[in-house]
């Protein structure tokens, strides 16, 4: 470039020549530029330390063949302005790379620049998370980003079981979204960030203060610091005088804290003092010959002030920048041979700062360089740097630090994949590494000295206690009431609320406030809005949880279980005359006695023609058919059955009897041995159905349910006021101008049944809610108050409380009516009675298919006879002669009938002469007709 200065003719005459054509730089010479800020915590240590690597780099033969690095180093002078205008200075020099800045602020800056002129961006210091976005590709970091910073802060405040912190941070780029990281990942982790607290810089200390003593007002004691280095220690210090780092404070603070504390020197740290308690995040950097051999040269230089300060993590980052750019433009060089830039294409002119923007170039390597930068796998001073697709070292590490007595102790590990560990991330094991474990540190003192884990929390001072609402009920006073003249409030609810506390792991000061006049019923909605409007912090009550309440306040876990439910009068299913009926429904009954008929029946005609006790006169017929079914259940004077088929009926219905009997045993011995409360009201289906009125208290949700869900009558409505009206109305009844049933909620008619035992519940709640008690949205309160219940409901003391005040004559759920009584239903033993039947079907069938035959083959014998009998059977008469002589046939006894066929075989077999055999058979029929003509006047 020197020949142009020289020729100034020349120089335009090139220009104009060649402009939007190609320069290139001498491989003797590289230029990396470095814009930070000289005079401070973080430059004081990355100067030297750059300055350092430039010289291990150009003394090392093994990297870039003799070429050489030079650094143009910049000072922004803690100014962004400045820094970026020290960017653009470099940036003209035909820099393959920039190192740094340190500020998140400047490097949003000069990263728009980069990317417009292809040069890649190293930086060891800016840790804004937003930075690592597809819109920024050419920038690139060696430290690590603030977002696994805010994982390991959330992981920590998690680990200690916090749920809600205050933060306070600078207001810029780096705070503002190093914040908002913090709050997504609390946010997986079921915690939130409850005040933030933006500061325009650390100088103002008036501000610092007033957001101190702002944040003392607060619930939350859980303070997290992100700001960046700060020697004064200016929060930390007037946290101390308004006496913040006492006990049941945390203080949390980013690495900026370590960065600092790691800067001083040994006459510094008796201001450590102040730290007592606090705990905080350094960078992991593990120990290595070549991080000691570097502390070593930077310490002998410190007498000769080219190292004013301590060796920081910061300046091991920047060590490592330098080598990374220096390794990747060796590789670079091999590949490509040399470096060129060619013009932007347009003269920008001078601006008043003397930079000259047209002569800022385009390095046309700039996305190979990019791209070699990316490949960088090796280990640093500062640990494994490797780059993942969002430019960002891949694993991020820190320690954790707790100040006490003046030191800094290392408490414990931070890993990104592992979480918490007491050892260090390099004596894992890949196997360790890549699974989460137990999550262990060692023990933190705390502010105050203390090493038991903080509340984090409190939800008021003894000057200005908790404004807790109550309702001044006119009806139901046993959940909550103020005693007459006097300042105690009791009842249900406040015993829980107050056992409830106990179990809160912090002080609650508080005062109970009364809401509305006790003359009528406050309203609940007033109540919960009057809590989302801050004019009191909680409310207490039996207070139901419904949709548009929870819309403006947190409730509680519920402490009873609710729901809309039916009492009506009951009585006890004992004192009937008949109750020996009830164990069968009707149906049962008619299905069971007509099965002994028919079975009577089936079994009278499978034995008539075979069996003599079921044979005589009509009436003694049908006696014995009518008795015999019934005899089988007594097993008593029961006629012995000869029939296969009469058999296999019985043994069917013998097993019948068996169950049916057993059922109606059990059944009947529950009945008198269990008390029963039987209402006529079976449930709400029924009562809908109905016509009866139904009473409902006034200003209960009850009304708008049944109205507009049930869609019941308003006119079928009964407004009641008070327990004394629910008495009354259900004794006089429908008929008497009372009603019928009552439709309220659980707890209210537990109360009202607790002093009456003429009354019970039907059924089940039809509907489902709760009770809880209301908080501020947001309020931690409420989520302690919630656990505190749950292990009122583990160990048995919310039912004690429940008793004490609902079951002073016996629980009510315990005499609540039946819809109906325990009675067997056909249903459950239609399989054995269709089963009985079938058996039966099937016997009758074979019995008639037996009898046609044998009618059919008589007929036949008695064509071919030519003898009249006594008793003829004519074979060719109308159909109600042959059914009067077909049950005549069956009226027969079956051993006749065998007889006749018998001898009708033998007249066949015997030989003669056909008169004789006609004679001869004639007579013997006539005989024989004579006989069953004589056993059927006997039988008639």
């Amino acid at each position: 470039m020197g020949i142009f200065g020289a020729l100034p003719l020349l120089h335009t005459l090139i220009w104009l020549f060649l402009s939007g054509s190609i320069w290139c730089q001498k491989a003797a010479v590289v230029n990396i530029g470095a814009v930070f800020t000289f005079n401070s915590v973080i430059g004081r240590a990355a100067k030297p330390a750059m300055e350092a690597a430039i010289a291990d780099i150009n003394a090392d033969p093994n990297i870039l063949s003799g070429t050489k690095v030079k650094l143009l180093m910049e000072d922004s002078n803690c100014s962004d302005f400045l820094g970026s205008v020290g960017a653009l200075h470099v940036l003209e020099k035909e820099i393959v790379a920039i190192i740094g800045p340190q500020s998140s602020v400047v490097a949003h800056v000069i990263s728009e620049l980069v990317n417009g002129l292809q040069i890649p961006q190293v930086s060891y210091g800016a840790t804004d998370p937003t930075l690592s976005t597809l819109q920024l590709p050419f920038f690139l970091r060696t430290t690590l980003s603030d977002s696994y910073q805010m994982a390991a802060m959330a992981d920590l405040i998690d680990y200690y079981g916090w749920k809600e912190v205050i933060v306070i941070f600078l207001d810029d780029d780096y705070g503002r979204n190093g914040i908002s990281s913090l709050g997504d990942e609390l946010q997986k982790k079921m915690c939130r960030i409850a005040h933030g607290f933006g500061l325009p810089s650390l100088a103002n200390l008036t501000k610092i203060t007033e957001i101190l003593n702002q944040s003392k007002l607060l619930g939350p004691r859980v303070y997290v610091v992100h700001v960046g280095p700060d020697p004064q220690l200016r929060i930390f210090t007037i946290a101390h005088k308004l006496g913040m780092l006492s006990s049941n404070y945390v203080w949390f603070a980013t690495d900026w804290l370590a960065t600092t504390l790691d800067s001083f020197s040994p006459t510094d740290l008796a201001s450590l003092d102040i730290l007592n308690g606090v705990v905080g995040l350094r960078p992991h950097t593990q120990e290595s010959k070549g991080k000691k051999d570097l502390w070593n040269r930077l310490s002998k230089m410190q007498p000769k002030g080219l190292a004013n300060s301590a060796l920081n993590v910061y300046g091991l980052y920047a060590y490592d920048s330098v080598w990374v750019v220096a390794r990747a433009v060796d590789k670079f060089l091999k590949e490509n041979g040399n470096i060129t830039f060619s013009s932007t294409g347009k003269v920008f002119g001078t601006s008043k700062s003397g930079i000259q923007l047209g002569r800022l170039k385009v390095f046309n390597g700039g996305s190979d360089l990019l791209r070699i930068i990316m490949q960088t796998n090796y280990s640093g001073l500062s640990g494994r740097i490797q780059f993942g697709e969002d430019r960002n070292i891949i694993n991020g590490s820190y320690d954790v630090i707790n100040i006490d007595q003046k030191e800094i102790r290392t408490v414990g590990y931070w890993f990104n994949y592992s979480g918490f560990s007491i050892s260090p991330p390099e004596a894992l094991t890949l196997k360790q590494k890549d699974s989460p474990l137990d999550q262990k540190l060692d023990i933190v003192v705390w502010p105050g000295g203390n090493s038991n884990i903080p509340n984090g929390w409190v939800i008021a001072d003894a000057g200005k206690p908790l404004r807790i609402a109550y309702p001044r009920r006119a009806s139901f006073v046993e959940f909550v009431t103020q005693v007459n003249n006097t300042n105690i409030v009791q009842g249900y609810v406040i015993d829980i609320f107050k056992a409830a506390l106990k179990l809160i792991p912090y002080e609650v000061p508080y005062k109970f406030v009364p809401f509305g006049d006790g003359q009528v019923n406050p309203s609940y909605d007033e109540l919960v809005q009057s809590v989302a409007d801050n004019v009191f912090d909680a409310a207490v009550g039996d207070i139901a949880i419904v949709t548009n309440r929870t819309k403006v306040v947190d409730f509680s876990q519920p402490y009873i279980t609710t729901g809309l439910i039916i009492v009506a009068p009951v009585k006890d299913s004992k004192s009937s005359a008949w109750v020996f009926l009830k164990p069968f429904t009707a149906e049962m009954w008619c299905v069971t006695g007509f099965s002994f008929v028919i079975i009577g029946i089936v079994i009278w005609m499978l034995e008539h023609r075979i069996n003599d006790h079921f044979r005589g006169p009509p009436k003694r017929q049908i006696i014995t058919m009518c008795l015999f079914s019934f005899s089988t259940l007594f097993k008593a004077n029961q006629e012995a059955t000869i029939s296969p088929l009469s058999r296999m009926v019985m043994l069917v219905w013998l097993f019948l009897l068996l169950v049916i009997t057993s059922s109606y045993t059990a059944s009947l011995t529950s009945i008198l041995t269990i008390q029963k409360l039987w209402s006529p009201i079976r449930g709400i289906d029924d009562l809908v159905a109905s016509n009866v009125p139904i009473g409902y208290q006034v200003g209960s949700f009850a009304y708008d349910y049944l109205t507009q869900s049930l869609f019941i009558p308003r006119s079928r409505l009964v407004e009641l006021h008070d327990p004394d009206d629910y008495e009354k109305a259900l004794r006089l009844g429908p008929k008497g101008g009372g009603v019928a049933a009552i439709i309220d909620e659980l707890p209210y008619l537990e109360l009202f049944l607790s002093k009456t035992k003429e009354f019970g519940m039907i059924g089940q709640t039809f509907t489902r809610s709760g009770w809880g008690f209301a908080f501020q949205r947001r309020s931690r309160l409420a989520v302690d108050m919630s656990t505190a219940i749950l292990r009122l409901s583990e160990n048995g003391k919310l039912q004690e409380i429940h008793d004490t005040w609902f079951c002073k004559l016996g629980c009510p759920g315990q005499r609540g009516g039946e819809a109906e009584p325990d009675q067997l239903h056909l249903i459950s033993f239609w399989g054995l009675y269709l089963l009985c039947g079938i058996i039966s079907s099937t016997a009758l069938f074979m019995f008639l298919l037996r009898i046609i035959g044998q009618y059919i083959r008589y007929q036949r014998q008695h064509r071919r006879s030519e003898v009249v009998t006594p008793t003829p059977i004519p074979s060719n008469t109308g159909c109600t002669q042959t059914i009067q002589s077909f049950m005549r046939f069956i009226d027969e006894k079956d051993e006749a009938i065998k007889n006749f066929f018998r001898a009708a075989h033998l007249r066949g077999a015997q030989s003669g002469e056909q008169l004789q055999r006609h004679s001869g058979g004639t007579k013997e029929k006539a005989n024989l007709e004579v006989q069953l003509g004589t056993s059927s006047m006997n039988s008639g």
